[in-house]
């Protein structure tokens, strides 16, 4: 028998009525005053009156409990470095992105990325992220990071066939490797069984080839079907920037996911990566109005990530409409801040915008996003929510914190108001990861003074990185200017 943790008497609970037994098939719904207990990775009880032995008994008066967030898109070795550097920098002849001409600009050294992705994850526990789906570059180290830090991984190895680059910052070119990405996949799968074997047991493969532009058919294909033989989800940047679009009608004369589902590449364990420049979007004037019933009919998700998109004046258009026609959607960081919670006030924000309706969007259909949904895409029943026989992953949100109160919804208090500030503690299969605001697996001020060192040393560096010698301060201004002491 293992150790039982019992949260009595929690004033809010939100609990899951399960359908079918299928992922993603059910509800949530609010419990008042009840308990919740969990033996080990496992959730015995939801519910009124919690007869059974607990060796920890948890006063949940003061407490909403709410299952993990899942974060179904973000790139922790590359993201925490960016912090004030890149939520101004833009280009507006690549259509406001800096995808192309400025991110390479400031990439760790591979020694040092595990640094970067160790302060990512703290970020993520400590918004309530339970599960996190990691794409990454390799680099030395990672699979020891994500499981030291106690999160639920999904790892993710990103490969490609071709890698982008601009000798003038306007022009868009593709440098192609000679064996379009074949190496760099099996190299990708080798550290999914790498991972799949770590003895934490919370890790899993997902297949990811990069971007549907610097992908050969081929490896798509190839990367597509080494995911469905594994038995693991797959995912694929497509719709991420005016470019990606306009490149790839360039080259096939249809849209990315018209000329995916032409291949046969789509299907109900197929993600789609931001999914924003598809042919309804405004900035587009394309003629067809396609992309996302076929995304319905084919059962495919999308991983929304709104907050870096809404800093180059970038909207998904919009997730109610994609809601509507029956797409999964899902809800990721993709960069720093990695914070679930601003990401699902930003999906209220931007899909309310961009219909010009506040009924666009119902917060119910944001947290599904957040939790079921995407237990649904990664094809999981056990997570994504709280209930007998799921996966302990659960978050305790301090209902007394002046941020939620009064607390008339403690959801819509903490998505629009509290956010990360209100998550007193997380546990992960069953182990406690957040105490009291406190990370317990991973020395966050450490990491944290690793990242600004890596960002010092990366600085003076930009200059040679970049087409046009640019600097660091030219690339990103400063805010204000550097007065006279």
């Amino acid at each position: 028998m293992g150790r039982t943790t019992v949260i009595r008497n929690a004033r809010w609970v939100v609990a899951w009525e399960k359908g079918s037994g299928a992922p993603g098939d059910g509800r949530h719904v609010y419990l008042r005053d009840c308990d919740v207990a969990f033996r080990d990775d496992q959730i015995l009880h939801v519910g009124a009156g919690y007869a059974g032995k607990a060796d920890e008994t948890i006063d949940g008066r003061s407490l909403m409990v709410m299952p993990g967030l899942i974060n179904m898109h973000t790139h922790t070795a590359t993201m925490p470095i960016f912090k004030g550097i890149r939520e101004e920098m833009g280009n507006p002849r690549f259509y406001m992105s800096a995808l192309y001409d400025g991110w390479p600009l400031f990439v760790a050294e591979p020694e040092d990325k595990h640094w970067n992705s160790r302060y990512a994850y703290a970020e993520m526990l400590l918004s309530g992220v339970t599960t996190v789906v990691d794409m990454c570059f390799p680099f030395p180290g990672w699979v020891d990071a994500i499981a030291a830090s106690g999160i639920r991984g999904y790892v993710s190895p990103l490969f490609e066939s071709a890698r982008w680059f601009t000798d003038n910052g306007y022009q868009l070119q593709y440098r192609w490797y000679d064996d379009k990405g074949q190496k760099a996949l099996r190299q990708g799968m080798d550290i999914i069984d790498q991972a799949e074997g770590h003895n934490c047991g919370r890790l899993t493969g997902l297949v990811s080839p990069m971007a549907v532009d610097t992908c050969a058919p081929e490896l798509v294909r190839d990367a597509l079907a080494e995911a469905r033989r594994r038995k693991r989800p797959f995912q694929l940047h497509v719709g991420e920037a005016m470019m990606e679009f306009l490149e790839m009608t360039r080259r096939t004369g249809t849209t990315q996911i018209q000329f995916l589902d032409g291949l046969g590449l789509l299907g109900p364990d197929v993600i789609i990566g931001h999914g924003i420049f598809l042919d309804h979007h405004s900035w587009l004037h394309w003629s067809t109005r396609d992309d996302v019933r076929i995304l319905a009919e084919r059962g495919c998700a999308v991983s929304h990530c709104p907050v870096v998109f809404s800093r180059y004046g970038i909207a998904l258009e919009d997730f109610g409409s994609y809601l509507k026609a029956g797409v999964t959607m899902t809800i990721g960081t993709d960069t720093h801040p990695h914070n679930m919670i601003e990401e699902m006030r930003s999906t209220a924000i931007m899909a309310r915008a961009s219909r010009e309706s506040i009924f666009a969007l119902k917060t119910a259909d944001i947290f599904h996003a957040a939790t079921a949904a995407a237990a649904k895409a990664l094809g999981r029943a056990d997570i994504g929510g709280l209930a007998r026989g799921m996966k302990a992953d659960l978050v305790t949100v301090a209902l007394d914190d002046p941020a939620m109160m009064p607390v008339y919804d403690p959801l819509r208090c903490l998505i629009y108001t509290a956010a990360d500030r209100a998550v007193r503690d997380v546990w992960v299969d069953g182990a406690k990861v957040v105490e009291n605001r406190k990370v317990l697996t991973i020395d966050w001020p450490e990491a944290a003074r690793h990242v600004e060192r890596m960002q010092r040393e990366i600085l003076p560096k930009v200059a040679a990185r970049d087409y046009a010698k640019r600097t660091a301060a030219d690339v990103s201004p400063l805010t204000l200017p550097i007065g006279r002491a």
